[in-house]
């Protein structure tokens, strides 16, 4: 079990006695992350206007090569950012056919950025949505595939990891080659995956978008997402600002031009502390030697023995019969799901307790992150057990 909580004493400084089990919500920050905040206002206010040729030419590229190391895209130019997924879906949807209604495919458990969206153009007649329900999840992956093997799909669009219940998709590529129709858009949303499970894209890297970001498991905070996009696919997004030709600025254009690369989807100004923050994550944890492996084991032994605590305390309310995607489902990502009509009044008691986990409807989500040790889950269960006595 990794042994990294020192490195977080910034965040757990600020607030002795709060016990944080959302990682997969909001993961604290990392030391690291202060100094590059830092670097970031330094440079602003020593380059002011030409900070952009330093972002552009040293802290994007930088960025993207380390997503595309961890994700194993052969180009780190696939890779184009934007402040948040809904951003990034949005100009997905803009690639759309625009002279009938788009055919979309989809599941029963996307996160809010992609199913609001959708369901208001929805509303308005303009996507045609069918949602494939991921329960139960012995039988999602053969009737997901199924449907998507109907083809007639204008974009096919699923979690890696589902965030209402933590169940993990065991065959990504499967579920990406099962689409018939080469022109199809395919994405995938790897919000829950990126740095929380291994996960190697190269067989999928030339056919389907990647959608992932900082807040989570990368350890960064707002404004870092990112999209790995296929060459090729939604070449001219309707929905695109002024970055998506940034470096043909200068020259005479007829039409509206485009960068060949990920650039196509990039939008416009923007704040861009996320992505040092990004680079000194990914930075710290390629120095100590950390890989996502490392990260996914850690999270997992740390929800064995929080579970295995349940049991032996003995509390009720939160029994490991709750759980939506049990421990011996190795298809699940690095955080515990409790199904249960009780999740927001339990979610209040322990935030009162100082315990921070976080609800969806019926379901109390509990994660873990490199800021816990075995002993963090002593004095969770401790604390878990006396505010549900």
């Amino acid at each position: 079990m990794l042994r990294l909580k020192s490195h977080f004493s910034c965040f757990l400084n600020a607030a002795p006695g709060r016990l944080h089990a959302a990682a997969h919500s909001h993961h604290l920050w990392p030391d690291v992350t202060r100094a590059a905040q830092s670097a970031a206002w330094e440079q602003a206010a020593v380059l002011a206007d030409d900070k952009w040729s330093t972002i552009f030419g040293e802290v994007v590229p930088q960025a993207q090569r380390h997503i595309a190391r961890i994700l194993n895209v052969g180009d780190p130019n696939a890779i184009v950012f934007a402040p948040n997924t809904h951003d990034l879906v949005r100009r997905l949807f803009s690639c759309l056919p625009a002279t009938s209604a788009p055919r979309v495919l989809t599941t029963d458990s996307e996160f809010h950025s992609f199913t609001r969206q959708a369901a208001r153009l929805e509303e308005e007649g303009a996507l045609e949505v069918e949602r494939i329900s991921t329960e139960p999840f012995d039988t999602f992956e053969d009737r997901f595939a199924e449907a998507a093997s109907r083809g007639g799909h204008d974009l096919i669009f699923f979690s890696q990891v589902f965030f209402n219940s933590g169940f993990a998709i065991g065959d990504l590529e499967r579920m990406v080659k099962a689409a018939p129709d080469p022109a199809t858009l395919v994405a995938i949303d790897g919000y829950h995956g990126f740095m929380a499970m291994p996960t190697d894209i190269s067989a999928l890297s030339s056919r389907a978008f990647y959608i992932a970001g900082g807040y989570k498991y990368a350890m960064a905070g707002e404004g870092a997402c990112f999209m790995a996009c296929p060459p090729g696919y939604g070449a001219r997004p309707r929905d695109t600002g002024w970055y998506a030709d940034f470096f043909a600025l200068s020259q005479r254009q007829s039409g509206v031009g485009y960068a060949s690369d990920a650039m196509r989807f990039m939008g416009a100004t923007f704040d861009p502390v996320g992505l040092y923050r990004l680079n000194a994550v990914m930075g710290w944890l390629q120095g100590l030697g950390v890989s996502v492996a490392d990260i996914h084991a850690h999270a997992h032994a740390l929800q064995g023995l929080f579970v295995e605590g349940l049991r032996t305390r003995s509390v009720a309310a939160l029994d490991p019969g709750l759980l939506m995607v049990p421990l011996d489902e190795p298809r699940r990502g690095n955080f515990l799901t409790f199904r249960t009509d009780r999740a927001a009044e339990l979610h209040r008691i322990l935030s009162e307790a100082r315990v921070v986990t976080d609800v969806r409807g019926d379901r109390l989500r509990v994660g873990f992150g490199l800021y816990h040790e075995a002993r963090d889950i002593d004095l969770l269960l401790d604390a878990v057990a006396a505010a549900l006595a």
